[in-house]
């Protein structure tokens, strides 16, 4: 099972939690009436292009959503949550100096959907390095999650043993959670996303976040119109990846925290 911990729990606990389980729950992190605020900018957006990523990975009963920050601005106060900074510091930072948002997607699966096949998120990446996680991911429930309506599925431990050949369904659980929580695993974690067996969708905003040297998933310069990522504070638009890592990796021309450009 993956622990469960109320938000009143200190990010430490659920740190040890997480690199012990692979994933980690925090029950109604947010309010709810935020989480409606998400979900009321998604809306539109879902009904209207939703399926453009249908396929046999996402599915076809799933509605799917990338370039958040360009959709909701609800969205920005789960993508940079103070819980969810310090997860990411906790477990990148020993390998950066900063770090960035891998992707954002907004998913819902409909009812009738299938279960998604197990995967790693930090597969595309196309090396190892022992002891260092690529990335994190913050799933956040827009919906309630359950068993019947497809609560997004995790093998405990797999972040260890990678390989598919040792697990079957019997080593799988359900990321069950009231609406408003957050499911943190990591990259490495096998997971998945559950079959819909109810008769209403389920909603959910799922953000990953990378090691700053690392190449984004997510292109957020060319998703995210400039005049739109300029809309958002400092904090928001270096999480899109507008920083330098170190002295000389993204350098640009204004950035504040690197001088390469007046040496």
């Amino acid at each position: 099972m993956l622990k469960t911990f109320d938000k009143s729990a200190g990010s430490e606990d659920i740190v040890n939690a997480l690199t012990s389980d692979g994933g980690a729950i925090v029950a109604n992190q947010i309010p709810l009436d935020l989480v409606d605020n998400v979900i009321g900018e998604l809306r539109p957006h879902f009904d209207s292009q939703g399926h453009k990523f249908a396929n046999d990975f996402n599915g076809y009963k799933t509605l799917r959503l990338g370039g958040i920050l360009a959709l909701s601005r609800s969205s920005a106060e789960l993508i940079a949550h103070r819980r969810v900074m310090e997860i990411a510091d906790a477990i990148l930072k020993p390998n950066c100096e900063n770090y960035r948002i891998g992707s954002c997607t907004a998913i819902e699966i409909l009812p009738g959907e299938k279960a998604q096949v197990l995967h790693h998120d930090d597969d595309f990446y196309p090396l190892r390095i022992p002891n260092v996680e690529f990335q994190i991911s913050a799933m956040w429930a827009l919906d309630d999650f359950n068993i019947e309506n497809g609560a997004t599925r995790v093998i405990p431990g797999s972040h260890r043993q990678r390989d598919f050949s040792e697990y079957d369904e019997t080593d799988v659980v359900q990321a069950v959670m009231p609406k408003g929580s957050v499911l943190f695993y990591l990259g490495s974690t096998i997971h998945g996303g559950g079959a819909n067996k109810s008769v209403q969708p389920r909603s959910g905003l799922i953000n990953t976040y990378s090691l700053g040297w690392l190449r984004q998933e997510e292109n957020h310069y060319l998703t995210i119109p400039r005049d739109v990522a300029d809309s958002y504070p400092d904090h928001i638009r270096r999480l899109m990846g507008y920083q330098v890592h170190g002295k000389y990796l993204g350098v640009y021309p204004g950035d504040p925290d690197n001088l390469w450009f007046d040496a």
